[in-house]
């Protein structure tokens, strides 16, 4: 499965992004590309599989999809491949609904609540009911930031996550503790820098993209999050490949799954076909 480079064996690497509770259309995905098999168990061999957040909110089964993850990553480790995971503005959601509730977050700009925003973003109480401390655990202990086939993977096209540190490893340690603290103004400002958007698109777009990678890392970002379809003005049923976009420089990978979009299997390096 792997690719020869330079008379060397190198193993594929892929990423996924946002996948909001279609577990079934994940693991159509996955099999097409011969990573998963008819049982849906591994059969990746020692592929490099990353998925870059929002498994959860607006579609019937996050807390399966999660799930699924979490199986495979385990057999790909067996099987001498890996799974990751980044975390995703929608599992700040989660867990803080799961956390803090309707507890009031203060403002000067009406009422602030996980609760509230959980509602108003597709979030399913189905996804609350099954979610355990097991699962709290593995959330809370997924990166922000990461690199991979020297792309630096993040969920959120936002130039934001450089307010959590200078190196990936200060921001997703930075933002670690958040988490396993109970200050509710920090968990929110996580929630809040983690939803914006659309750092890498106009005049300015590369410019924004390249302070990314000069300061963490990476010839290239790749990101969920904002669903291509929005970006080019289409329909998401309309959407086959990632875009590329940014001078190269920045790859959205969110075909928009819960919208009627497909779920994007994209391998790295990426390019796209003339």
């Amino acid at each position: 499965m792997g690719a020869y480079r330079r008379g060397v064996m190198e193993e594929p690497t892929f990423v996924v992004g946002d996948v909001h509770g279609y577990r079934d259309e994940l693991a159509d995905a996955l099999h097409e590309r011969g990573l998963v098999d008819d049982s849906d168990d591994w059969a990746g061999g020692g592929a490099r599989l990353w998925f870059l957040g929002d498994f959860v909110d607006r579609g019937p089964d996050g807390i399966g999809a999660i799930d699924l993850v979490r199986k495979l990553q385990r057999q790909a480790r067996d099987a001498g491949g890996s799974v990751e995971t980044l975390l995703g503005n929608h599992e700040i959601l989660l867990l803080g609904m799961y956390r803090f509730g309707d507890t009031p977050v203060p403002s000067d700009f009406g009422p602030r609540s996980f609760a509230r925003s959980w509602e108003i973003n597709g979030g399913q109480l189905a996804d609350q009911d099954e979610l355990t401390e097991e699962h709290v655990e593995w959330l809370v202990s997924r990166p922000l930031v990461a690199h991979a086939a020297n792309h630096l993977l993040v969920h959120s096209d936002t130039l934001e996550y450089l307010e959590w540190g200078a190196t990936a490893e200060e921001i997703n340690t930075t933002v670690q503790d958040v988490l396993r603290g109970d200050d509710l103004e920090s968990w929110w400002e996580v929630w809040r820098r983690m939803t914006t958007r659309y750092a890498f698109r106009g005049p300015r777009g590369q410019d924004a993209a390249e302070t990314l990678l000069e300061r963490l890392g990476g010839e290239r970002v790749v990101h969920g999050h904002s669903v291509i379809a929005d970006q080019l003005g289409i329909h998401p049923t309309q959407i086959e490949a990632p875009y590329l976009y940014a001078g190269g420089k920045a790859l959205g990978v969110d075909g928009g799954l819960f919208v009627g979009g497909p779920c994007l299997v994209v391998p790295l390096p990426w390019e796209p076909e003339d």
